[in-house]
C-alpha cells in the first residue's frame, strides 16, 4: 500500500509539474502605421510563464530590449516615449478562459481568451484577448495580436509628431515554451 501511495504521489507531482512551462526568449512586436512613417520594433528577451493547471499566465517585457531598424527611433521610443528609465518593464498577469480544452496529448490549434491586467508605463490596465495555444510534438506555442492605445497608457505623443506615431499600436506576442 506504501508504495503505491509512493508512485501515485510521484505521477501527481509529475502531472502537475507537466502543466507549467516557460520561456525567457517570448517574442512581443509592435507596430505603428502613421500617415509619414511606419514603425516596427522586435523584442526577444520576453519572459513568461504558463500554468494550465492553475490557469495563470504572464509574462514581462523589458522595454530597453525592443529594437528598431533606425538607431534614432529607438532613442527616442526609450527616452521621449517610454521613458525606459523610470518604467523598465511592461508586464501582464492573468488567467484564460478555454484552457480547460488544451489537451497536451494532442497535437491541436485551441483558441482561449486571455483576461487579466497589463502594466505598462506605470499604468494597469484590465484586458481580455483572443489567443491561440498550439501543441505540435508535446511542445506548446502561444499567439496573440492586440491593439493598444499609447494614451490609455499615458505615453505622450507630442503635436508635432502626431503623423509619425499612430494613435493605435497593434502588438504580436509570440510564445515557445519549454516544460518547466
Amino acid at each position: 500500500m506504501k508504495k503505491i501511495f509512493l508512485t501515485a504521489l510521484t505521477l501527481s507531482a509529475f502531472w502537475a509539474q507537466a502543466q507549467q512551462f516557460a520561456t525567457r526568449s517570448g517574442e512581443v512586436t509592435f507596430f505603428s502605421k502613421a500617415a509619414v512613417e511606419n514603425i516596427e520594433a522586435i523584442n526577444n528577451q520576453v519572459s513568461s510563464v504558463l500554468d494550465l493547471e492553475k490557469n495563470q499566465f504572464a509574462f514581462l517585457v523589458p522595454i530597453k530590449a525592443f529594437v528598431f531598424e533606425k538607431a534614432l527611433m529607438q532613442e527616442h521610443f526609450n527616452e521621449n516615449y517610454m521613458e525606459s528609465g523610470e518604467f523598465p518593464t511592461a508586464k501582464f498577469s492573468g488567467s484564460m478562459e478555454g484552457i480547460e480544452n488544451v489537451d497536451l496529448t494532442k497535437d491541436g490549434k485551441y483558441e482561449v481568451v486571455f483576461a487579466g491586467t497589463m502594466t505598462l508605463h506605470g499604468v494597469s490596465k484590465s484586458i481580455s484577448e483572443n489567443a491561440t495555444i498550439l501543441v505540435e510534438n508535446g511542445k506548446v506555442k502561444l499567439m496573440t495580436k492586440f491593439n493598444i492605445k499609447p494614451a490609455d497608457y499615458k505615453v505622450e505623443i507630442p503635436n508635432s509628431k502626431q503623423k509619425n506615431i499612430a494613435s493605435t499600436i497593434e502588438v504580436s506576442v509570440k510564445m515557445n515554451y519549454e516544460k518547466k
